[in-house]
């Protein structure tokens, strides 16, 4: 079955999609890109996430964003015949285990798509008392599960999290949790010094210097010693963040490389607490793996780790999150669960997603 996946993360850049053909337990990826937010809607986003706003500027995006998802679809999608999409949507606003709200209207993309489309997969975990995140697990059990081999599946999105693996493991025995930011504050930060969207090969983070006492201030924050499951978001890492960061006075260089060390310090915290400090294998995906300071940092704090990228095991480093949700979506669709109650603390495996079709045949 050819099944189309798309997602706008954290760091509202705006819409990654991927085409992938799912046979049994093969995943094969056809097709995939991203097709950026403008400017002006993407600031309107950010204006409503995790902030005080009026309902009918949510409702109007919800709308707006599935129309986007939509059109994105139908540009990465030409000439293949999908079948189903699975579509996460646009996160505004996530509470660890008490609600969450995605938008992007799914009967809007299945009404202009003419296909079935699986949209808010979170609620059900939340309803089922789970944080609704992390869901990569899932896929990362599926994709990266090894008989003899300890895999930690690392993602750098907006934020870093972490799914552990045991040798053999049964998907009881797998721990996932967000670790911490990734690029969500260092894309902030860049965004204030010269307008940009991140630190491309992490130069500007290479430029600047750690500032040691600000990193250990930040490293004293309690969500790195929480015992998971837990999940983070913009409630954690968005602008209150950054402006405390920015009010320290330090040059945007120094800030940003103070940034890079923070992710790279409680992904390598979080990795040593759950899978000791040798022997495993680190597979990376996101945005983030295009970030050299960034990579060489973690690989550095975790020398008895194997590092590998996402890709190296078939499944695309930018593309991953999206597969995610056309796996899920298939899975929906047979009735299956979706979650791993060890990873987001779950009472029971849940099936994720709603349906919305419309009554058009795709042409």
């Amino acid at each position: 079955m050819i099944v189309a996946g798309m997602i706008s993360g954290t760091s509202v850049d705006g819409i990654d999609i991927a085409i992938v053909e799912i046979r049994g337990r093969r995943i094969e990826t056809l097709a995939h890109g991203s097709v950026p937010y403008p400017p002006p809607l993407r600031a309107r986003i950010l204006a409503v996430s995790n902030a005080d706003t009026h309902t009918r500027e949510i409702s109007r995006l919800n709308f707006e964003i599935g129309e986007r998802f939509a059109a994105a679809f139908e540009r990465v999608a030409r000439g293949l015949r999908v079948e189903l999409i699975g579509s996460h949507g646009q996160t505004i606003y996530h509470e660890h285990g008490r609600n969450t709200l995605q938008i992007g209207e799914g009967a809007v993309i299945a009404e202009r798509t003419g296909l079935p489309v699986v949209s808010d997969f979170r609620t059900a975990d939340v309803a089922a008392g789970g944080s609704g995140a992390p869901l990569v697990p899932f896929l990362d059990f599926r994709a990266f599960r090894h008989p003899r081999r300890g895999r930690i599946a690392l993602n750098l999105g907006g934020i870093a999290n972490i799914t552990v693996i045991p040798p053999g493991a049964s998907a009881a025995q797998v721990i996932a949790f967000d670790t911490g930011p990734a690029n969500m504050v260092v894309d902030a930060l860049v965004h204030r010094l010269n307008g940009g969207k991140y630190d491309r090969n992490g130069a500007i983070a290479a430029s600047g210097r750690i500032d040691r006492a600000l990193l250990a201030r930040l490293m004293r924050d309690p969500y790195y010693r929480k015992k998971p499951p837990k999940s983070a978001g913009r409630e954690q890492y968005g602008a209150e963040f950054v402006d405390g960061m920015v009010k320290t006075g330090l040059a945007l260089e120094d800030l940003i490389a103070t940034a890079t060390a923070l992710t790279a310090s409680t992904v390598a915290m979080a990795v040593r607490q759950y899978a000791g400090a040798s022997g495993w294998d680190l597979i990376a995906s996101g945005g983030g793996v295009h970030n050299w300071t960034m990579m060489v940092q973690i690989t550095s704090l975790l020398p008895g780790v194997t590092v590998s990228r996402s890709s190296d095991h078939g499944i695309d480093v930018d593309a991953k999150e999206a597969i995610l949700f056309a796996v899920l979506a298939y899975e929906t669709l047979h009735g299956r669960p979706g979650n791993v109650p060890s990873a987001t603390g779950a009472r029971h495996p849940a099936v994720l997603g709603n349906m919305s079709q419309s009554g058009r045949e795709r042409c």
